[in-house]
């Protein structure tokens, strides 16, 4: 509806465009592959929407020919579905225990080490892991090749997890942390002026205004900002409007999953 009516060929805002990482975010992705080659335990630390996915997504199209990323979703956290989505990962076939799982993984580990390959999985929503599932990982990668390294996407309540006295023995093997910050608002206003230019829509499709309230509204999120200009873009479609300004993103704004008093603005 969106593309049709502002006659586009691709949706703006569309978290499958592939676009550039941010400043912060290709900061984040250049030190864990400098990581990735030396081994160890990543974990990349954020609130909700702001932007831990594009790191993933970019280590999971990083070198695939040298880098085996297999990523293990939040519905797939118990020990054993991690362990058949690595098999799966290194093509073994095995319906059997996870001691048998384990030994055919630390045998096809070093197979690939020796072929010049590593092993990168990525546990996502960590957070929501059972520790000690997070344990028998860290474990079993004990008897990997060092240049292996496994990568947690999780919420900062991961960490205060880890601070417990009996998490010990896996926050002193972690080699490499990061908290993936709020943007400040000038971040902000770049990203959605590089969304309109990756599309072909001029950067007065949003008033000076509208930008500005969508901005502060979104207090840092990226997901906030993208899904405010996606919302306010189809109020524009309802309107019969080209230009999306203070009036189109104030609709927005007071539906009950927005509203913040504060947020509205006169027009």
């Amino acid at each position: 509806m969106i593309r049709s009516h502002f006659g586009l060929e691709l949706n703006p805002f569309d978290t499958a465009q592939k676009t550039a990482l941010l400043p912060h975010q290709q900061d984040i992705f250049e030190t864990i592959k400098v990581h990735c080659q030396q081994g160890g335990l990543c974990l990349v630390m954020g609130e909700p929407g702001t932007g831990k996915s594009v790191i993933k997504h970019a280590i999971l199209n990083h070198d695939p020919k040298r880098m085996i990323t297999p990523s293990i979703a939040r519905t797939l956290h118990t020990y054993t579905n991690t362990l058949h989505i690595l098999c799966e990962a290194f093509h073994i076939e095995t319906t059997g225990r996870d001691a048998t799982c384990e030994k055919l993984l630390i045998e096809a580990g070093w197979k690939i080490n020796q072929e010049g390959k590593m092993l990168v999985p990525i546990i996502d929503d960590a957070h929501l892991m059972d520790v000690e599932c997070l344990r028998k990982l860290r474990l079993l990668f004990e008897d990997f090749p060092k240049n292996h390294n496994l990568v947690l996407f999780a919420q900062p309540q991961l960490m205060h997890k880890l601070h417990l006295t009996v998490n010990e023995d896996i926050k002193s093997r972690i080699t490499y942390s990061v908290r993936v910050p709020r943007m400040n608002p000038d971040d902000l206003t770049a990203f959605l002026y590089a969304q309109l230019d990756l599309v072909g829509m001029g950067h007065n499709t949003f008033s000076e205004d509208a930008v500005a309230l969508i901005v502060r509204s979104s207090e840092g999120i990226l997901r906030r900002t993208r899904n405010l200009c996606i919302s306010a873009m189809l109020e524009a479609v309802r309107d019969r409007k080209q230009l999306i300004g203070l009036e189109q993103v104030n609709n927005v704004l007071r539906q009950p999953h927005w509203r913040k008093d504060h947020d509205l603005e006169t027009i």
